[in-house]
């Protein structure tokens, strides 16, 4: 018997379609509100921050810490110190920068900041003498804020009364600020610049936004600006305001020498008197100092005995209380009636010569 061969009927395969992960979206929106455009860096604000030689170690951490608070600034090797000023404008402009900050150190213990408007060196210019520096390292604060964060800028009330701090106001709204939109810039702000005038003096702290409330947080550094000038170009022209209560650290610390000086001048003349006031003889004794010369109670007796009646016999031969008090009395009686008669008499010869 021979097999029968049968045809197999082809079974037909679907098609597997691959399912779309992004579904086209419908033509019409569900609402009417414009799709948000993505925004530019449109404030393109530089701060060119750098040293001149001759700053000490804590002057340069502080510069350092400086530069991680602002991540829009631009860096620079250190300036000499034989360059005038006006060379910042051009290292400016070959930067593209449109502020600066130059850190100026005097004999390897004051640190001087210059903050400026560089761009067209139309300025205004200020320096200041910086004070109780405190840089991150050294304060060890328990805040913490994200490296790049845009921050918020707090400024005291007197910055919005006094003229010059109105100026000084706005250059650290532009120095200080970070652009929006900065590409080294995090979308983020969570820490406030604090700007406070007190004692005649700006004094900078740093605070972490901790909650919504209002709680904050010292991060540093923490620094105080002694205003000394404000010039109205960018580190020259002419002097818009001038501290005059700003007393230079170097004619401070001539002053403490002096007042050391003197208190050693103060402290031979006292010496030198002393020696020459001093008694030659002892001490003469007070009264009664026969008592204590003879330890013989009887003797000492007898002495304070006639002590005793040479005072009664002293006390009587002076005349009384009451009749010295009568005789006062008698004589300004007569002193008032000799002052009445030549009165009158001057009266009486008026009258005849009229």
């Amino acid at each position: 018997m021979g097999r029968k061969f049968q045809k197999k009927q082809k079974v037909q395969q679907l098609e597997i379609v691959p399912l779309d992960e992004n579904p086209p979206l419908p033509a019409q929106r569900s609402s009417d509100e414009a799709v948000p455009k993505k925004e530019k860096w449109v404030n393109k604000q530089r701060v060119l921050v750098f040293a001149a030689r001759g700053i000490s170690h804590r002057d340069r951490h502080l510069m350092r810490d400086i530069k991680t608070l602002m991540p829009h600034h631009r860096p620079e090797s250190k300036m000499e110190r034989s360059k005038t000023l006006s060379v910042v404008n051009e290292m400016c402009e070959m930067k593209h920068c449109n502020k600066a900050m130059l850190f100026e150190g005097r004999r390897k213990r004051d640190l001087y900041m210059w903050v400026s408007n560089t761009s067209g060196s139309t300025g205004p210019s200020a320096k200041f003498l910086i004070e109780n520096i405190h840089t991150m390292a050294e304060l060890k604060m328990t805040g913490n804020c994200l490296r790049g964060s845009r921050p918020l800028l707090s400024f005291d009330s007197k910055f919005d009364e006094l003229p010059h701090l109105k100026l000084l106001k706005e250059l650290f709204v532009q120095t200080y600020s970070v652009p929006n939109h900065h590409p080294k810039s995090q979308p983020f702000v969570d820490h406030v610049f604090t700007f406070t005038y007190l004692d005649n003096r700006i004094w900078f702290r740093n605070f972490q936004i901790l909650s919504e409330d209002g709680g904050l947080s010292e991060v540093g550094p923490r620094y105080v600006m002694n205003p000394v000038k404000i010039f109205d170009g960018s580190f020259t022209g002419k002097t818009l305001w001038e501290n005059p209560e700003y007393v230079s650290p170097a004619k401070q610390r001539q002053i403490l020498k002096k007042a050391a000086k003197d208190k050693y001048v103060n402290r031979v003349e006292q010496k030198v008197k002393h020696e020459a006031t001093r008694p030659v003889q002892a001490y003469e004794g007070g009264e009664n100092e026969e008592l204590f010369e003879d330890d013989d109670p009887i003797e000492t007796a007898k002495i304070l005995a006639a002590i005793a009646k040479k005072k009664k016999e002293d006390s009587a031969t002076k005349t009384p209380k009451a009749a010295l008090t009568k005789k006062i009395k008698e004589k300004q009686m007569k002193a008032v009636k000799e002052v009445i008669e030549k009165k009158k008499a001057k009266a009486v010869k008026r009258v005849k010569k009229v």
